[in-house]
């Protein structure tokens, strides 16, 4: 993901996730931290025909990875672009030398609780109140060893 990518990311932002969306400014920073070699974020995109269909985001800090943001317009659900995603957040965790990745998905996301089950990641306790201004939970999942969990998937960076 690059700053020219940052408008139309938005807009996919504001439609999955309407009530929570992240803002521009908070795309911003995390790209601040994710060029150079004293990088700590990686952030992809997604596109198809020219038009950005999913993103995703990772931030490393020591050995522990959190995926920030995943997302896939909804007529690419089901295609496995986020299991695309995923895998490049997890390649990044890996390079990062992350030995665990967390992260917090919504408690009634069971479609991406799933798809987080089958990289490996395991429900470790909840976040009450951790998406607003919804109040909704957050369930906190946890992936020991990121480097694992992409070998094998036949997904080429």
């Amino acid at each position: 993901m690059r700053w020219w990518d940052i408008e139309p990311v938005l807009e996919l932002e504001k439609d999955l996730f309407p009530e929570d969306a992240w803002s521009r400014g908070m795309f911003w920073s995390d790209l601040a931290h994710a060029r150079g070699a004293d990088a700590t974020r990686r952030y992809v995109v997604a596109e198809d025909a020219g038009r950005i269909v999913g993103y995703g985001g990772l931030a490393a800090a020591g050995d522990s990875g959190d995926v920030q943001t995943i997302a896939v317009a909804r007529e690419q659900w089901g295609t496995g672009l986020g299991a695309l995603i995923l895998t490049e957040l997890l390649r990044a965790a890996t390079a990062f030398e992350c030995v665990e990745v967390l992260l917090e998905c919504r408690v009634d996301n069971v479609r991406a609780q799933k798809l987080y089950e089958r990289f490996g990641f395991e429900p470790i306790g909840f976040r009450r109140g951790y998406y607003q201004p919804g109040n909704v939970d957050a369930l906190v999942m946890r992936l020991n060893d990121p480097s694992t969990s992409v070998q094998g998937t036949g997904i080429n960076g």
